[in-house]
């Protein structure tokens, strides 16, 4: 398989999806935590990446497999006749690789970690796998959402500040006690709802695009129960909840002021947002959900990362 075609399978340009909110929890880390472990952000990020890749595949396999109706089937394998036997070997390494780095990062760290990272497994095997797939329920926006964005970002601070138990684990005389420090995994919720939203949005503009050939193949996302319609304004509606996120983090001081600057990017978002309304043609316009993704949530890992700088 050439290279072209294996960026293709694992869908590449979506990885900026997972790549961005390990970096916004890392800066976050720095500018509230004053803490950063290389060694640990190095290793998650190749086992994030291998892992983010292995269920891309996977996805595409499972879609190649279902579908009923090959003439309307854009999937690469059907495609470009990619072998599968090749693919199911890709997929086996990656997921190798995200394995014994994942568990290199227990070791790291702590059980909370593993916890964690088995959970996020689980998920992302069963987004695609098994008799009725996540990605072919009205669900895949939520577990994206949620597991791309607020769980790899607390993922991405609590390896740096494990040992501060912000939650922790203790089992001693057969009892199993579970500690959490409510206010900073909210802090940290909160500060992730822009990445949330919008990794939520990549899916969903995703879905919208596909809707007519999804239905084809029995495959009943989102947009299918709420209607295109529909589909289109809670689009908007997500990027707009993370914007009004940063102004009340900003006013509750749990971000620097320099955040607003984020404002600034509404007009470039919002335009594609309507370029995207008049257009949910994939091949054209599918990209600026990934385009405004990585505008957002760029920018305030930048913002975050100089004044963590300056700070400290």
């Amino acid at each position: 398989m050439s290279i072209n075609k294996f960026f293709q399978l694992v869908e590449i340009r979506t990885k900026l999806a997972s790549f961005i909110p390990l970096s916004l929890g890392s800066v976050y880390t720095i500018y509230r935590y004053k803490s950063f472990n290389l060694r640990n952000f190095i290793i998650m990020f190749i086992s994030l990446t291998a892992f983010d890749m292995a269920t891309t595949a996977i996805n595409n396999y499972i879609d190649n497999t279902k579908a009923k109706n090959n003439s309307t089937n854009n999937n690469l394998i059907a495609k470009y006749g990619v072998n599968e036997s090749k693919v199911l070997l890709i997929i086996f390494t990656l997921l190798t690789i995200a394995t014994i780095t994942g568990i290199m990062l227990t070791l790291n760290t702590n059980i909370v970690v593993l916890f964690l990272g088995v959970i996020s497994f689980i998920v992302g095997i069963f987004y695609t796998f098994g008799p009725i797939p996540i990605s072919r329920m009205p669900l895949g926006e939520l577990f994206s959402g949620f597991f791309e964005g607020f769980l790899l970002i607390f993922l991405s601070v609590y390896i740096h500040i494990y040992d501060t138990n912000i939650i922790s684990f203790t089992y001693q005389n057969n009892i199993l006690n579970v500690g959490i420090n409510v206010f900073e995994v909210l802090s940290i919720f909160l500060v992730s709802i822009p990445a949330t939203v919008g990794i939520a949005n990549i899916m969903l503009a995703n879905n919208i695009c596909d809707l007519e050939e999804d239905i084809q193949n029995n495959r009943f996302t989102l947009p299918y129960y709420l209607g295109k319609p529909m589909a289109l304004n809670l689009f908007k509606l997500l990027y707009y909840i993370g914007y009004a996120d940063i102004v009340v983090l900003v006013a509750l001081k749990m971000l620097p002021l320099a955040s607003l600057l984020i404002l600034l990017t509404f007009f470039i978002v919002n335009k594609n947002i309507k370029l995207f309304e008049d257009r949910t043609i994939k091949s054209e316009n599918f990209v600026l959900s990934v385009k405004n993704f990585v505008l957002i949530n760029a920018t305030q890992v930048f913002i975050i990362g100089i004044i963590a700088i300056i700070k400290h």
